[in-house]
């Protein structure tokens, strides 16, 4: 077994600051969390799309508005599930480990079921409807799921995250 890098040290003491606690401190606050990434990466996914498939101009602005509150949930996140998916095994002790596949398999199986239904519905709309599916709206299907496979891991682990328990040694300067 390898031993930690000074980059693995340094993740890990990023991933364990305390300041953004209060974001994701209660279950409650998890959620609202995670449904508000989820909300900045649609719009976002949406301002890029409108940029790149429309030529839409003022996404961009969009864009880089949205840019700063994702990367500050992402982080909120990361902190809530003490970077559960983003450091390296090694890091890791059994149980994280544990709960990393765990994560990554019920994400897989929701990532699954949304793709099974948005194909469906696609595949029924052009079948009712006789429309010749327009590329752009394919490219739109595909980076949103694209967009929502890659995250969608991040969300489960976040909406999984449990509250810290405060211990007498916790109390300690």
């Amino acid at each position: 077994m390898r031993t930690a890098t000074r980059y693995d040290r340094q993740m890990y003491a990023l991933m364990n600051r305390r300041e953004a606690a209060p974001l994701y401190a209660t279950t409650a606050r998890r959620r609202a969390l995670v449904a508000v990434h989820v909300a900045l990466t649609a719009a976002a996914a949406a301002a890029w799309l409108a940029m790149v498939v429309a030529d839409v101009f003022w996404a961009t602005f969009a864009m880089l508005g949205l840019l700063l509150p994702w990367v500050v949930a992402t982080g909120g996140i990361n902190a809530a599930t003490r970077g559960l998916l983003e450091l390296r095994g090694r890091m890791l002790d059994e149980r994280q480990l544990a709960e990393r596949d765990r994560v990554r398999a019920i994400a897989h199986r929701a990532t699954t079921t949304l793709l099974l239904l948005g194909t469906a519905v696609f595949g029924a709309l052009l079948w009712t409807t006789g429309v010749e599916a327009d590329g752009g709206l394919v490219f739109a299907v595909l980076f949103t799921a694209l967009v929502v496979h890659w995250l969608m891991p991040l969300w489960v682990a976040g909406l999984r995250a449990e509250d810290d328990v405060h211990g007498d040694a916790d109390d300690l300067p």
